[in-house]
């Protein structure tokens, strides 16, 4: 009898050992296909796979999960106060159902990989599996819209595709790229830093294909911060990309009179000035978190009557094409400054992680992180970037941060509970082992 209960116990044990197993492999899927566009069904299964799963899991208290990070309190306050602006909603569906599909299932997102990549093995695991796979997503989006779809190599990069656009391919090559050229400067196997470079080639490549002056700003300015870190590798990066951009038509988008004629007619800036009239009619609360409501054509139009005539739109765009506008119009300046709440614990987690981290590791990793959300600021200032596969790069770079600051408490706590061991047994005479 006590053998069979025995027996009984070990094949639950490995049952539940297998679902917690199963919940990073369905993450890792879920952020594989991220770049791909008409993913949806592996998105809807990997998500809710693991959800479900992770419910099984703590029902039966088979599991941990937390949720303590220095990010909870804000990411707790932009959705409490995006339930708030439901109230005063321009479109009431919409804003309900975006709060849920773009905040809450990204939070999830957030601490589902914050929970079950919290390891350093897993952590690079992770790591490891966003470089890989974008770099083959690198080589497929190029293949398939110049030879297959036969555009010509001037076209931008993913230019005239329904479910993907230019930014959004360079958001994820260019994060991509920032996390190999960190893993190359600290790996020491040799087959794997050619592969490393190789990954590096194809990502930046991929994202000065798309020819979005956002991207490549921010890859110029994430490369100039990372400069420090290692000269040598990143002045041969710098030369490979400087001829790069000579041979490739890139060069014509960054020529001053393309500089020059792209200010004098920019839709953008027009466009900043007709949401600019939405916020000072919604100052506190927004127009709504639904980004349906930017496709009204009479609430556009009304909007763009008021902008003076220089900057008048002859068809107004229906979206910002700019973060920091994008949140403002929506949420108000309320939830703005939530958003700011939240990036300044981003980047005070990085510098606490880099000023007290225990290990080298923390500290590398922590900085690659900050420069690449740095990164993805940048390229938010050219466009909307919190749905869609660049709001996931965020919610990875968030949850990458926040597992590096719990791997450094962790060790500090394990590293004070050693010493208040061994204080405890030199007093008895006694000295213990490692």
């Amino acid at each position: 009898m006590n053998q069979l209960s025995t027996t009984v116990s070990t094949r639950y044990g490995r049952l539940f050992e297998f679902l917690n197993l199963s919940i990073p492999v369905l993450m890792g899927i879920f952020i594989i296909r991220n770049p791909y566009p008409r993913t949806t069904a592996i998105e809807e299964i990997t998500f809710y796979g693991a959800v479900l799963i992770l419910l099984i899991l703590l029902i039966l208290r088979k599991t941990s999960f937390s949720m303590r990070t220095p990010l909870s309190i804000p990411f707790a306050l932009l959705v409490l106060w995006s339930c708030v602006g439901l109230f005063f909603a321009l479109n009431k569906d919409n804003s309900i159902h975006d709060v849920y599909a773009h905040l809450i299932k990204y939070l999830a997102v957030f601490y589902l990989l914050f929970n079950f990549f919290n390891t350093k093995e897993r952590l690079r695991i992770l790591i490891w599996t966003i470089i890989v796979s974008t770099a083959i997503f690198s080589v497929w989006i190029m293949v398939y819209f110049y030879l297959i779809l036969g555009y010509s190599l001037s076209t931008k990069l993913g230019l005239f595709m329904d479910e993907i656009a230019s930014n959004t391919i360079g958001i994820s090559t260019l994060f991509a790229m920032l996390l190999c050229l960190y893993q190359f400067m600290r790996e020491e196997i040799g087959y794997r830093k050619i592969i490393l470079a190789i990954c590096i080639c194809v990502t930046s490549t991929a994202t000065l294909a798309t020819q979005t002056r956002g991207s490549i700003l921010a890859m110029f300015v994430s490369l100039l911060l990372s400069f420090p870190k290692n000269k040598k590798t990143i002045s041969v990066l710098f030369l490979f990309l400087i001829m790069a951009v000579f041979l490739m038509p890139v060069k014509n988008r960054l020529s001053p009179q393309a500089a020059i004629d792209t200010m004098s007619i920019s839709q953008r800036i027009n466009a900043w000035y007709c949401f600019g009239e939405m916020l000072k009619d919604h100052p506190i609360a927004g127009i709504g978190f639904g980004m349906q409501t930017y496709f009204d054509e009479n609430l556009l139009a009304e909007y763009n009557e008021r902008v003076p005539i220089k900057y008048r739109q002859l068809e107004p765009l229906k979206a910002p094409h700019n973060l920091v506008v994008d949140i403002a119009v929506r949420l108000g300046l309320v939830g703005l400054a939530f958003f700011f709440y939240i990036l300044f614990e981003f980047f005070r987690m990085g510098r606490h992680v880099i000023k007290n981290g225990k290990k080298d590791f923390f500290r590398h990793w922590s900085f690659c992180l900050m420069v690449a959300l740095i990164a993805f600021l940048i390229q938010g200032l050219f466009e909307s970037t919190m749905s869609g596969p660049p709001a996931i790069v965020f919610y990875t770079i968030m949850a990458m941060m926040a597992i590096l600051w719990h791997l450094n408490n962790k060790q500090d706590i394990d590293g004070k509970t050693r010493s208040s061991i061994v204080r405890q047994y030199r007093g008895k005479g006694v000295r213990p082992s490692d």
